[in-house]
């Protein structure tokens, strides 16, 4: 497509959407529940036909030379195929708000005010290698009676599409427009360009991705936006805490997955227990091939263990999202130091404690400036699927609106409505 063609395109992508958008406002709840389970159903029946599709994407990935984790969130494998099937499930399950009706109160005046939660109109989804999120997304708008406007990477061309086909298979069986879930069938960057510059038809932007794509996104648009930059994410080792847990969690949060989010990229021990912990941590990740990167009291520790990749850490060590087998690894001096370390250094995502403390707990929740905080367990957690929420559209690390996982709620918005009974104000 020329650039004429591509803005013709999303704009009829747009009215499209927006007239969708009126229709599915207007469906009701088992309607769209209908929707959900029958799209649960195409994606248990068409595994090997999605793999089919994936694998044209997984070998020019390969042929690209594209990092190890990118082609990792490439990946339709059936457990992944599985997971946001069982989302779409859940999803159907869930009671729905829209037009639900809250704090409705009465006024002297003698009206009644309170607040109805509606949806957000139309949302564009841009996105990179995961094609699961397409499903992800699609799954979210339905049920909160959205339309969206979906913009995958080019690396997921073809999972995303075959993806796509049975979205909109699964809202004309439900009575729904196929229009409500649309895929942009280009490549071309400009039409990304487009789809953030159209308020007339788009009502909010959703971009998940790397910082690059994020920050242009952030910059251009012309609609709000609700987004996470980095995942620099934490485990912080208290005293007193039980050590077995700690190393346990620590593993978890950084060895489950490289790639993801909510992994964690900095590991943070109390002096008082640091010569028990980081030993224990240490000999796990070494096994691993987890590079470690540590200040000076860590690294005399550390250093002695068999096979270990032990480095002196620098300060941007701090900052770092390093979606890969490497860690930052600082002793702190309690909890004080650890609150303080990462809220200055974290990119306020999800952070965890793991402690036998009640108040030290209880600080850490409310002090810690994150989207996401947790207490004894591992921030891998931090997932709109693992919090109830049915899917999550991403990660938002903004403070209005919609924070952490973004679900059903983070897509719908309130509006107030007065009940009166020929009132007249004076």
């Amino acid at each position: 497509m020329n650039a004429l063609n591509v803005a013709e395109y999303t704009q009829t992508l747009g009215l499209q959407a927006k007239q969708a958008s009126a229709l599915m406002a207007r469906a009701d709840a088992a309607t769209r529940s209908k929707a959900l389970r029958a799209l649960s159903a195409l994606l248990r029946a068409n595994v090997q036909a999605l793999q089919t599709d994936n694998a044209k994407d997984l070998e020019r990935a390969t042929a690209a030379g594209l990092p190890a984790p990118m082609i990792d969130r490439l990946k339709l494998t059936p457990k992944v195929i599985e997971t946001v099937a069982q989302g779409c499930e859940q999803l159907a399950t869930m009671p729905d708000i829209i037009g639900e009706l809250t704090a409705l109160r009465q006024q002297p005046s003698g009206i009644r005010v309170g607040q109805m939660r509606v949806p957000i109109g139309v949302f564009g989804m841009i996105f990179e290698s995961r094609p699961n999120v397409t499903i992800e997304a699609a799954s979210l708008s339905i049920k909160s009676g959205n339309a969206c406007i979906l913009r995958g990477g080019s690396e997921a061309i073809d999972s995303n599409k075959a993806l796509a086909r049975l979205v909109q298979q699964a809202l004309a069986e439900a009575g729904l427009p196929a229009e409500a879930v649309q895929l942009v069938q280009t490549t071309d960057r400009e039409a990304v360009g487009q789809l953030i510059a159209m308020p007339q038809y788009v009502d909010m932007i959703i971009p998940r991705g790397g910082k690059g794509l994020i920050e242009r996104i952030s910059r251009d648009a012309k609609v709000p936006v609700i987004k996470h930059l980095d995942g620099n994410c934490h485990v912080y080792v208290d005293d007193p805490c039980d050590i077995g847990m700690a190393v346990q969690i620590a593993d978890n949060a950084k060895t489950q997955k490289y790639s993801p989010c909510n992994a964690i990229e900095g590991l943070l021990v109390a002096r008082s227990v640091a010569g028990e912990f980081l030993p224990k941590i240490g000999a796990v990740y070494a096994a691993k091939g987890v590079e470690m990167r540590c200040d000076g009291e860590a690294r005399a520790l550390l250093s002695a263990l068999a096979g270990a990749n032990v480095q002196a850490a620098a300060e941007q060590d701090w900052y770092e999202e390093y979606l890969a087998p490497i860690i930052s690894i600082k002793v702190v001096a309690g909890l004080d130091e650890a609150i303080t370390h990462i809220n200055h250094y974290s990119s306020h995502h999800t952070d965890a404690i793991i402690t036998r403390d009640h108040i030290h707990a209880q600080r850490f929740l409310r002090e810690v400036d994150s989207a996401s905080v947790m207490v004894n367990a591992s921030p891998r957690f931090a997932d709109g699927f693992e919090f109830g929420l049915g899917a999550e559209i991403g990660i938002s690390t903004d403070k209005f609106h919609a924070r952490g996982p973004v679900g059903i709620e983070g897509l719908t918005s309130l509006k107030w409505v007065v009940l009166g009974n020929g009132e007249t104000r004076a």
